[in-house]
């Protein structure tokens, strides 16, 4: 069956959607022609502590990848839509005396799982395995790589980051969680940010 205009999240699924919690099926699934999900919500923390990163994150951060600095309780939003088989997502920081915002787009990877291209430009990689654990959407990475205009770098393993989302819907508080960590060999946690949302989708302005 051609699956052209199917969230890429629902394809690799298949059959484990139902293993997910009921709203994060929703969240995960296919978002209707001229419609858009909308989340809100805040971060109890997000970015890095580390300030000597922040430097060389400023690239990537010029690049809407991630952004170089700590914050806690950010309030955010994020759109996700479903285009030609993508899934398109837009989320704004509200950072203290600034708006940042970050860009990605996940498809169907080669042999299985998700790859998630992140940055306008599309300037990060990564190829992750997706699993279900306990109603919860958990992706691991298993390859990141670089892109920086002709450039296209694959990290080798030995320091290559590992990433990992972990979405979930915490039914006390009728809110969806997410958790994204970054771990690199020997360092450890160098990013993250994690907080609830709320989620609607909702009919796209004429």
């Amino acid at each position: 069956m051609a699956t052209p205009h199917r969230s890429p999240y629902e394809v690799v699924l298949g059959g484990r959607l139902s293993e997910l919690h009921p709203r994060l099926q929703r969240y995960f699934t296919t978002i209707p022609p001229s419609h858009v999900g909308v989340g809100e919500g805040a971060f109890t923390r997000a970015g890095t502590p580390h300030r000597w990163l922040w430097p060389v994150i400023r690239v990537l951060e010029r690049r809407h990848v991630v952004f170089a600095g700590w914050a806690r309780q950010v309030p955010f939003r994020i759109q996700n839509r479903t285009i030609d088989g993508r899934a398109v997502a837009t989320r704004e920081f509200q950072l203290p005396g600034r708006t940042w915002t970050m860009t990605d787009e996940v498809v169907c990877a080669p042999g299985g799982g998700v790859a998630d291209r992140l940055g306008t430009p599309a300037t990060v990689a990564a190829t992750f395995d997706v699993s279900t654990v306990a109603g919860a959407l958990v992706l691991t990475s298993r390859t990141v790589g670089l892109r920086y205009g002709w450039l296209r770098v694959r990290i080798p393993r030995r320091i290559r980051p590992t990433i990992r989302l972990h979405e979930s819907y915490d039914d006390a508080r009728a809110q969806q969680r997410v958790d994204l960590t970054v771990d690199l060999p020997i360092l450890g946690r160098v990013y993250g940010y994690g907080g609830y949302f709320t989620y609607r989708i909702e009919k796209e302005p004429a």
